[in-house]
């Protein structure tokens, strides 16, 4: 590509900024009162908390609708709706991958763990493996898993909101990213401290709603650009991207070299077996009154999330299509600006109907992220009061008061340490960052589950293998991969200390967290408690005694 075309192509990413910025009082206005309006929502749920079981679980007073609409709030995240878009924009095929594991991955959840998971436990993951094993042990590991899991989803959803509010506010230094980090985790804070599971549940329903028409309008928008001829669309994409035909082939990103397409099916068993093991999706599945409820709500998820991600499609082609590579990849390297880029595109840089479009698109993006922030904080923190402190520390003697308020502390804990880490992965693409929660998710937290619900040997030994060894396998591969040092897109990109090739772990750490939890129960001197397995069993597959 000539210097020239490159200088009128880094001009266009300027005019774009520039327009965008004519507008801002407009975009900031709209965008506080996205913010507003939650913290409202959230200030009103908040007076609705009386209990712990309000706490925890919304009062359990959420019909398998509204559950399942805070669901798909919740699992369309900043990865879902930025990430992606930025990921097909940029490698076209290999981009949309991202998609379709996301979505297969909720078949897992509905056949293997929905229901008898409503069923087996009360507030968290740990309640379930409790149930027949050694408390203290189990439990601590449960809550360690739980929150390593939380913090590593909950820097994607940070990166994201630095990038998105970076571009509206046209901030480019490195102190004002990192102070957008840090003002979405004290909003975080405020969403949990204050109205727990119900306004969590409120904010992610709503969110849904908004997500869910931006998308449709965008979509809408991009067909009618191309007279809704799809292949018109893709062709066009193709062209403009500068990868031809091949833009629209598999092995853009994977599938190039041997340790790429290795990489390629890390990512899809770690996507695919993932959200299962996701500790914020499963404590939504104790919201509903009963297992039926939760069978139903992920019915509806499915729907919502299956009509989402095929929207993406648009996204991400659309962005191919009408911006330039060289503008998406100045405005953030890893194509996270792609779907709010196009929004102001599609509205025309140099009007208010572009900079309407942008502050809605963008606003909907940062109303995903405190949603599904709030969602992982209240995961990871119920987990630590409930599992860690009142069963652990406190030895069941904890009042609830006494539990919430420890929930409360952990939330401001979980905070300061997803502020400090979302601020070092600011510039790692989203899709990519949450691929690596669902790795550590599946490799430590799904082998134990299943162990637990569906083999009558488990042994507590075998689960405080199966937890601490996956959880151990995914961190470590991950700190010496290239997500962490040796490339120019990596967290510390002026060293290298990584020897590990692969950007996910999950090829190596799930099947090392399968093995570990059958080993440990295999070697174990304990004997599994037959009588609690069987009880176990009824109440999971029927929902009996269920709280």
């Amino acid at each position: 590509m000539s210097p020239a075309i490159d200088q009128v192509q880094l001009a266009q990413a300027q005019l774009a900024a520039g327009e965008a910025s004519e507008h801002r009082p407009l975009i900031i206005s709209l965008f506080a009162v996205f913010v507003v309006a939650t913290l409202v929502i959230t200030v009103w749920a908040g007076r609705q908390t009386k209990d712990a079981s309000d706490f925890y679980a919304g009062g359990r007073q959420f019909s398998a609708f509204q559950n399942g609409l805070a669901v798909s709030g919740d699992y369309m995240s900043a990865a879902s709706f930025l990430g992606i878009a930025g990921a097909i924009a940029l490698f076209g095929y290999d981009g949309f991958l991202y998609s379709i594991g996301f979505l297969v991955a909720w078949l897992v959840a509905l056949l293997l763990v929905a229901e008898p998971l409503r069923n087996s436990g009360r507030y968290t993951m740990g309640d379930v493996l409790a149930y027949r094993m050694r408390q203290r042990p189990v439990r601590t590991a449960a809550g360690t898993s739980t929150i390593v899991v939380s913090i590593f989803y909950l820097l994607a959803q940070m990166a994201g909101a630095g990038v998105l509010v970076s571009l509206l506010l046209g901030i480019t230094s490195d102190a004002g990213k990192v102070g957008i980090v840090a003002l979405v985790g004290v909003l975080m804070i405020v969403y949990v401290t204050i109205g727990g599971m119900k306004g969590t549940t409120w904010v992610q329903m709503v969110k849904a709603v908004l997500l869910i028409g931006g998308t449709l309008l965008i979509t809408f928008l991009v067909l009618l650009k191309f007279d809704f001829n799809v292949s018109d669309l893709l062709g066009t994409a193709a062209e403009n991207s500068g990868g031809g035909a091949a833009f629209l082939e598999p092995g853009l990103k994977y599938g190039l070299t041997t340790t790429s397409s290795i990489d390629f099916i890390s990512l899809g068993i770690a996507l695919v077996l993932g959200t299962a093991g996701l500790p914020h999706i499963l404590i939504r599945f104790y919201t509903v009154p009963n297992a039926k409820a939760a069978r139903k709500s992920v019915n509806w998820a499915i729907g919502i999330i299956g009509g989402f991600y095929l929207m993406t499609i648009a996204l991400g082609f659309g962005a191919a299509a009408l911006i330039s590579k060289e503008e998406i990849v100045e405005s953030n390297p890893a194509g996270n600006t792609a779907a709010p880029l196009l929004a102001l595109h599609l509205g025309g840089v140099d009007s208010a109907w572009g900079a309407i479009l942008l502050a809605t698109i963008s606003a909907v993006a940062f109303a995903t992220i405190l949603a599904v922030v709030a969602g992982l904080t209240l995961a990871s923190s119920s987990s630590f009061a409930h599992d860690i402190y009142a069963n652990v520390i406190k030895k069941g003697q904890a009042t609830e008061k006494e539990e919430i308020r420890a929930a409360r502390y952990a939330t401001i804990g979980i905070g300061v340490v997803s502020i400090g880490l979302g601020a070092l992965a600011r510039d790692l693409n989203v899709a990519g960052l949450v691929a690596l929660a669902f790795a550590v998710a599946a490799s430590a937290n799904l082998p134990t589950i299943l162990y637990s619900l569906f083999w009558k040997r488990f042994t507590t030994q075998g689960a405080l293998w199966s937890i601490y060894g996956g959880l151990v396998t995914a961190v470590g591969l991950v700190l010496f991969s290239p997500v962490v040092s040796g490339k120019a897109t990596s967290m510390f990109p002026d060293v290298d200390f990584h020897w590990f090739p692969l950007e996910n772990p999950g090829i190596i750490s799930i099947p090392v967290g399968f093995l570990l939890g059958f080993l440990g129960t295999l070697l174990s001197k304990e004997e599994p408690d037959a009588g609690k397995y069987a009880e176990l069993e009824v109440r999971s597959l029927t929902g009996t005694g269920a709280h």
